[in-house]
């Protein structure tokens, strides 16, 4: 579980900011990325959906794609 998660479960979220405040100081190791274009794959997502529900740009995604695959 995300810490950010952790935290709107106990303290509610105050801000929709916030959250894309917070989505800016996450970072992934490989194995999440791993993870994420695994996921992409096996439903048959493109990159705007994989990162809408994911919270990531498109960007990010099409970064990913082109460095793991």
């Amino acid at each position: 579980m995300d810490i950010t998660d952790l935290n709107n479960r106990i303290f509610g979220t105050k801000n929709k900011d916030a959250k894309k405040i917070n989505q800016k100081l996450r970072s992934y190791n490989e194995t999440d990325i791993m993870r994420i274009l695994d996921y992409q794959k096996n439903h048959r997502m493109n990159n705007l959906q994989v990162a809408e529900h994911f919270g990531l740009s498109r960007n990010t995604m099409t970064k990913w794609r082109r460095m793991f695959q």
